[in-house]
Order: structure tokens, then C-alpha cells, then sequence
């Protein structure tokens, strides 16, 4: 049966680099990508093995800490009185901060018409699946008893108890979920395509039935891609306010409380656009070497890469502007109790939190004003990981030392983190890079029809291009070739 073509609109001609290589064609894409996840299971790559045993063992690390904290208490952590709110509220905050390039990428720019999401929006999505698991585990963890998380869910039960919606507890349990769910199902509803090339093109009868089930009967008619744009759209008009919202609603964690910085009007847009910075930095991060490792250069190009520096860049200025902003509301508002936690930030015992944060996120990301660092792979490596610590710093100060020095100095304590909470935060890697090697193994990393319609646009906008010139009575050398 005919392929029918999908109905989405083709994006205008772009006048600079291209963001598909040229020399690949319709087949040489469904190759190069469709076959990684094929390949046999004895002929699974040394790196794959290696790097996912390096995850195992961290994610064993992880179940380790968890079974220990089900057997001790929150007590193995080092939260105190003043810190009530530790290491497992710091790294809730930024795996969900992680997470929001993923629907950034795959909504917001899928409305706005975006091609050079083609190539990366896949990783993306999955990516954000996989921080959200792992900030997940962290409310219900600190809730003392865990095994009783489901109290939280508004449900009709015969004890006649509902759920106090005054608690931000509650609202985290409807952002996260809301915001999983939303972008579980339009990360599965983009792959059918995708699983239905693999279906075709599988030799192995048990991997054909598989992905055959996955694609849920997929055969490529007019009807099945026009059901496919509608679903697509309507997700992405669902899952684009998510970016807004869930990290507005974890930042009202904050800025309902009584603590000293945390009641700051910036706060939303603030932690949201620390969220896309830090998500982008992490993108960054895992992108440039599975592209280098699968010989994905002709898909993502540096075109992408600096695309993404630039929104990292402008997100990140966004964040310095916060900062900004909290030191003039401690200065401007004539509180007493802000002038100090600002007094505190810069001399307290803490203080290297906060210079290192100013350093990470408003000094290092300066030189990305320039499009030689923006498209230096080397230089775009060191600035992602720089920024992926300078907002974890970020939290550690929100958090931390707004805590640690109270309204009175009698209640004043030092939050020191113990071993646990070191090894918790260090198993919810093996946890998201366990999940990262299994998807990069079974499902295509890139999606294969949507680098076909774009590889159709290209081959458009040369031809107009080609056109443009004969018709101006010049020789353009593309059309040559």
C-alpha cells in the first residue's frame, strides 16, 4: 500500500546553514536509524554494554539507599529542625527542571512550526519521561510512610477523608502526574510510525509481533496520518501550558511560606526559565556524544547545536535576571529578615553555594554570545555541565540557606548532608541513564518519518532556491549537483 503523505505544513525555506546534511536520502535514514535498535542482541555495541552496566550499578546503589530509608526513617538523612526541606526537595526541583526541555522541544516548537525539532525531539521526550520518573521518587520518599502516598490522590474512600488541596504537597501530586501522563502519551502517540517501520523492517519474528503490537495496527493511510496530526496537535496545545505550569507550582512550594526569600512575585517565571535552561544544558549534555557515537552528525548538525545554545543562552539570562531581581526585593522591601538572608547569601557559612551559582549560571554562559563557542563541541560540553551544576547550586541556596538561619537565632541549625543523601542523588542517575540505555536499544533514538518529511522540505527549498537563481540569471552550484 501507498505511503500517504503526512498533513503537517511544511516550514518556510531556511536562508542559512541547512539542518540536514546533504548526500541522505529517504532509504539511508531509515538505515542508519531504524537499524540500531535492530541489530542483535549478541552484536549489542561494547560501549551500549558498558555504559549500561555502569548505570545498573548505580541504579542497584539507588535501591540500596531506597531500602535502608524504608528501614530507618528519613533519619539516615541530615535534615533537622530549621531544614526540614534537604537534599530530597533540592534534587525533586531539579530533575523536574531537567525534564521541561523534552516538552519545550516537542510541543512549543511543533505549534510554532520548528523543523529543527525533527532531529532531537524524540531523545528529548524521552528524556523528560525518565528526569520525571526520578524527581518523582522524591516527594513520596520524604513523606515518612510511602506506602501510604496513595492518601495524597483525591479519591471516595470509607475513612470520609479527602485530601487538604491547601497543601503544596497536593498540588506536586497533580503537576507530576498531570504532567507524566500528558507527556507519556504523546511520546507513545509520536513513535507508531516509527514502530511500524521497525515492524516491516524486522527479521526476527518475536521483535516483528513486538513492535507490530507497539504500532497498534499502523499502516501508513491517509486516515491513519490525518487521526495522527489531530492527536499530535491536541496533545501539544495540552502539554505546552504543563511547561508553564508545573514549575509554577512547584515554585509556589516556596512562595506561599513565611521563610525569608521564598516570597518573591518572580518566582514562577523564574524557576520556569531556569527549568528550560537547565533541561537544554542537560539535552546538550547527552545529545553531543550519542551523536558522535551513532554517527548522527548528519541529522544533528551544528546548526542544532546552536539553536540550543542560543535558547540556553536566552533562558539563562532570564535566570540572571531573577537573581537580580531577589537581591533588589531584599534591599528595596525593608525587611529586615531579607537584608539578612541577602547578608547571609554572601557571608554565611554557606556563602560558596551562592558564588558558585553566580559563577555557573551568569559568568559561564557569557561566551555564548559568540557563535564560535556556540558551535564548539568541546566548549558546549564544559558550559552543559557547568550550568547542570550551577542549578542544582541554585536549589541548594533556595533551599538551604533559607532554612538554616530562622526568624530567631535559637532555632538556628547547619544542614550537612549524609552519606544517604549523597547516594540517593547518585542512584537516581543509574535510574535515568538505566531507562536512557534501554530506549536507546529498543526504540529509534530519532524519528525516522519525520526526518523523511523533512529531508522532502529540503529537497524543496533547494529547488526553489535553484529556481530563485536561473529566473535572477545566476548559477547556483547546489542545483548543479
Amino acid at each position: 500500500m501507498a505511503q500517504a503523505q503526512p498533513l503537517r505544513n511544511t516550514p518556510p525555506p531556511d536562508p542559512g546553514e541547512s539542518y540536514l546534511l546533504p548526500g541522505e536520502t529517504y532509504t539511508s535514514m531509515t538505515q542508519k536509524i531504524g537499524d540500531v535498535p535492530l541489530v542483535s542482541p549478541l552484536k549489542t555495541p561494547k560501549g551500549w554494554l558498558i555504559g549500561f552496566s555502569i548505570s545498573f550499578v548505580l541504579l542497584m546503589i539507588f535501591l540500596m539507599s531506597v531500602t535502608w530509608l524504608l528501614f530507618r526513617g528519613v533519619g539516615v538523612w541530615g535534615i533537622n529542625v530549621p531544614v526540614a526541606w534537604g537534599m530530597d526537595i533540592i534534587n525533586f526541583v531539579w530533575w523536574i527542571g531537567i525534564g521541561h526541555a523534552g516538552t519545550l522541544i516537542s510541543a512549543i516548537l511543533l505549534l510554532l512550526n520548528q523543523g529543527w525539532r525533527n532531529s532531537i525531539n524524540r531523545f528529548a521526550e524521552a528524556m523528560t519521561l525518565f528526569a520525571v520518573a526520578c524527581a518523582g521518587m522524591y516527594p513520596i520518599l520524604h513523606l515518612g510512610r510511602p506506602w501510604l502516598f496513595y492518601w495524597l490522590i483525591p479519591y471516595p474512600n470509607t475513612h470520609g477523608m479527602w485530601p487538604n488541596f491547601r497543601s503544596p504537597l497536593d498540588w506536586d501530586v497533580f503537576a507530576i502526574s498531570t504532567y507524566a501522563s500528558v507527556s507519556l502519551v504523546f511520546w507513545l502517540v509520536g513513535l507508531l510510525p516509527d514502530f511500524a517501520t521497525l515492524r516491516d523492517r524486522s527479521t526476527n519474528i518475536w521483535a516483528k509481533r513486538t513492535y507490530g503490537l507497539a504500532a497498534l495496527g499502523w499502516r501508513g493511510s491517509a486516515r491513519h496520518w490525518h487521526r495522527y496530526e489531530m492527536a499530535s496537535l491536541l496533545l501539544a496545545g495540552l502539554s505546552t501550558p504543563l511547561v508553564v505550569s508545573v514549575h509554577s507550582i512547584i515554585s509556589l512550594d516556596f512562595a506561599i511560606s513565611q521563610v525569608p526569600g521564598w516570597q518573591v512575585t518572580v518566582f514562577p517565571p523564574y524557576f520556569v526559565a531556569g527549568a528550560v535552561f537547565a533541561g537544554f544544558a542537560m539535552v546538550l549534555l547527552l545529545m553531543i556524544p550519542v551523536r558522535q557515537i551513532y554517527g548522527f552528525q548528519s541529522y544533528i548538525t551544528m546548526r542544532h547545536l546552536d539553536v540550543m545554545a542560543k535558547v540556553m543562552l536566552t533562558t539563562g539570562m532570564i535566570v540572571v535576571y531573577g537573581y537580580f531581581m531577589e537581591v533588589w526585593a531584599a534591599l528595596y522591601g525593608g525587611s529586615v529578615f531579607e537584608e539578612y538572608l541577602l547578608f547571609n547569601r554572601l557571608n554565611g557559612p554557606s556563602a560558596w553555594a551562592y558564588f558558585g551559582l553566580l559563577f555557573c549560571n551568569a559568568v559561564a554562559i557569557q561566551p555564548l554570545w559568540f557563535k564560535r563557542v556556540r558551535q564548539s563541541i568541546p566548549a558546549l560540553l564544559v558550559i552543559s555541565v557547568i550550568i547542570s551544576i550551577g542549578m542544582w547550586l541554585e536549589r541548594y541556596v533556595i533551599i538551604v540557606i533559607s532554612l538554616e538561619r530562622d526568624f530567631l537565632p535559637s532555632s538556628w541549625g547547619q544542614y550537612v548532608p549524609t552519606f544517604w543523601d549523597w547516594s540517593l542523588y547518585l542512584g537516581t542517575f543509574g535510574l535515568f541513564f538505566t531507562l536512557l540505555f534501554l530506549f536507546i536499544r529498543v526504540m529509534p533514538m530519532i524519528n525516522i518519518f519525520e526526518m523523511r518529511l523533512f529531508q522532502y522540505q529540503e529537497e524543496e527549498r533547494l529547488h526553489r532556491t535553484s529556481h530563485s537563481s536561473h529566473t535572477g540569471g545566476e548559477s547556483n552550484p547546489a542545483s548543479a549537483d
